[in-house]
């Protein structure tokens, strides 16, 4: 091989690699898979996707649309998560914010840990690829660990993850207004409103909200303020039993996925337990990965190696792990229903991709955006791979 392949080479690789951790930025603020419900009672005038919600790294997102039209009534869409939460519980199923805790609270250094990766593969020199590694995964460590473990670290999340655990626990907000100061909603979103409430289940919107005077909170501070608020009301109605508050993430994404289990079913003997395996993965989660940087920091002594070529194949299966994660995870809701639920089912697996069937409802689920990006990128870092490994075949190790 001439100095000038060997250079063509090195470059190319490091273009698709540098493309490689662009798309991972557009990966984690995009929808990658949506799911929709649509019956009936759900006219395509009012709701034109259905009931639609939409899932990204760090969170579940609302995907319904503002219709304006004459006969609706409201300033800001129908939160489609709370509506198919709404749905669901009546069968049993837990919240949607109950699902991947551990995935979403650890989504941004993940997407960072495959960025660092691909920084390493890179570099055919051990020795620089090492300091790459190095640096990058002890300032990866750092960022974990402040987050995790020590006081408002929450404030080191994303915002749109804290976003995603407010919007959460304001479905559970109660209106304490008198009846006279009843905001009247028209339309399907009154009707829909009606005819949740008539079942038990009050709702609030977010244009009610703001018509009465409560702000929505904007912007990361606000968020956590929201949070830590909530949090101490839970606390003084505990009686003081819980922690005084220390923003830290474990502390937060604890006290909200107990919250979150708790919103339709408040069944402590099954909601503590579940509680203390969440702790005991996030945990894990956090030195399992301390472990895996490690361990590649190790492997990158030398070109070739197996580890050497998991700072590719990693990254580039990350479409197969979203899949596997979120066929897991649609599992659970289906095999873990609760005895409170206001209808008996068996378990059941919900669809994970085309389009099906339960009672009334035909349920969607297909990829979005991001899973499309996924897709590019495992191309793109699979043509990497294959001109390194010639690189390597050909004698071009350093």
């Amino acid at each position: 091989m001439t100095a000038d392949t060997h250079k063509k080479q090195t470059l190319l690789v490091a273009l698709l690699s540098l493309a490689g951790i662009g798309l991972l930025a557009l990966i984690f603020y995009s929808s990658v898979w949506w799911v929709s419900l649509t019956a009936p009672n759900y006219p395509k005038e009012s709701f034109p996707d259905g009931v639609r919600i939409e899932f990204h790294v760090n969170g579940v997102f609302n995907g319904c649309t503002l219709q304006k039209k004459e006969e609706i009534q409201e300033d800001e869409a129908l939160d489609c998560v709370h509506e198919m939460d709404t749905i669901n519980h009546y069968v049993g199923m837990y919240p949607i914010a109950a699902g991947a805790p551990v995935e979403r609270g650890y989504g941004q250094f993940l997407i960072t840990f495959l960025a660092i990766m691909l920084l390493g593969f890179m570099c055919t020199k051990p020795r620089i690829r090492m300091a790459i590694l190095g640096v990058g995964f002890a300032g990866l460590t750092a960022w974990m660990y402040l987050t995790m473990f020590t006081d408002n670290g929450i404030a080191l999340q994303n915002e749109g993850y804290i976003e995603a655990l407010v919007t959460s626990l304001d479905q559970d907000a109660k209106d304490n207004a008198e009846a006279e100061d009843e905001i009247v909603i028209g339309g399907i979103t009154g009707v829909l409103k009606q005819s949740l409430e008539e079942s038990g289940v009050e709702v609030v919107l977010p244009s009610e909200l703001e018509k009465k005077g409560k702000k929505k909170p904007s912007g990361k501070n606000e968020l956590i303020q929201q949070l830590k608020a909530t949090y101490e009301v839970d606390r003084e109605k505990s009686g003081g039993k819980m922690e005084p508050w220390n923003g830290s993430a474990l502390q937060v994404m604890l006290w909200h996925y107990d919250k979150t289990l708790g919103r339709y079913f408040n069944n402590r003997a099954e909601i503590e337990p579940m509680v203390k395996v969440l702790r005991v993965a996030l945990i894990t989660t956090f030195w399992g990965l301390v472990a895996a940087m490690l361990l590649l920091l190790w492997g990158a002594r030398k070109n070739g190696g197996l580890f050497h070529w998991l700072l590719v194949l990693v990254p580039m299966a990350l479409p197969l792990f979203f899949v596997i994660d979120y066929s897991a995870w649609l599992w659970w809701y289906g095999h873990t229903l609760n005895d409170m639920g206001a209808f008996s089912v068996k378990p059941f697996m919900p669809t994970v991709f085309g389009n099906g069937k339960v009672a009334q409802f035909t349920t969607h689920s297909y990829p979005d955006v991001g899973f499309g990006l996924m897709v590019l990128l495992s191309l793109l870092l699979a043509m990497a791979a294959l001109i390194r490994r010639k690189q390597f075949r050909d004698g071009g190790k350093d």
